[in-house]
């Protein structure tokens, strides 16, 4: 059975000491869920946020990492790095990464690679622009996005991945992705997985959904039958949001 999960990205947010403080208010609000509750500071307070939540069943989670082990790569960070501090999953293919920073699907699937070869948990992100969107090739977006990155795994390697789908022209446009339209996507993108490998892995992998998930849509956004929790933005960065998503799933 697949995890429900809710996931914090908190993006270029929160010093240590707003960190500490949000985790520790997180921690020690938590309502009683069966849900998977991850949140992912920045790199600098990945550390920091391990330790407070030592006792906790919240997870750190990374916002990114770099494929190479190590090298002449400034500012950026490594498995290896990640995995020292404490974390097991790493965010790889977040839409800001992509538009901001020209990740293409050919980086995305080494980072891929090195995460799983390392035994990271993958939380895969991916969806379309609002032209796709307009001009009605999303979903051959989005199966490109899914075929690029990781078609090329092994069967075995999917009990390793999350997928947080994003349609990156309901984030800060002013267009609305309906519930709908989640389900919608969500179903395709198991049906896609099942014809590149099987029902069983399209099954059992979390789908999560990335659209601006807050706690007045959140109820109705995870009764969809295929949208299996959220990658919450700005929400994740006031407590009493996020612990109301996490309430709803």
């Amino acid at each position: 059975m697949r995890s429900k999960i809710v996931a914090g990205n908190w993006k270029l947010n929160k010093n240590l000491a707003e960190t500490e403080a949000l985790v520790t208010e997180l921690s020690s609000k938590l309502p009683n869920t069966s849900a998977e509750v991850m949140v992912a500071p920045s790199f600098v307070n990945l550390a920091g946020a391990v330790r407070t939540l030592e006792s906790s069943s919240i997870e750190v989670i990374a916002q990114n990492m770099h494929f190479a082990e190590n090298g002449a790569f400034t500012g950026e960070v490594s498995a290896d790095m990640l995995i020292g501090v404490g974390i097991k999953t790493v965010i790889i293919g977040h839409s800001e990464r992509r538009a901001y920073f020209g990740e293409t699907d050919e980086i995305l699937a080494k980072k891929v690679s090195a995460a799983l070869a390392k035994n990271l948990r993958v939380m895969f992100c991916f969806g379309e622009e609002l032209e796709d969107r307009k001009s009605g090739n999303h979903f051959a977006v989005v199966a490109a996005q899914l075929k690029n990155a990781l078609f090329t795994l092994k069967a075995a390697d999917w009990s390793n991945i999350v997928l947080a789908y994003e349609p990156v022209w309901a984030i800060g446009t002013g267009e609305t992705a309906s519930p709908e339209q989640a389900q919608e996507m969500h179903a395709f993108i198991r049906k896609t997985i099942t014809e590149a490998y099987d029902a069983t892995i399209a099954d059992n992998v979390s789908i999560l959904y990335g659209g601006s998930v807050k706690p007045s849509n959140a109820v109705e956004i995870f009764s969809k039958p295929d949208v299996d929790g959220g990658l919450i933005g700005g929400a994740s960065l006031v407590a009493e949001d996020f612990l109301a998503i996490v309430k709803a799933i």
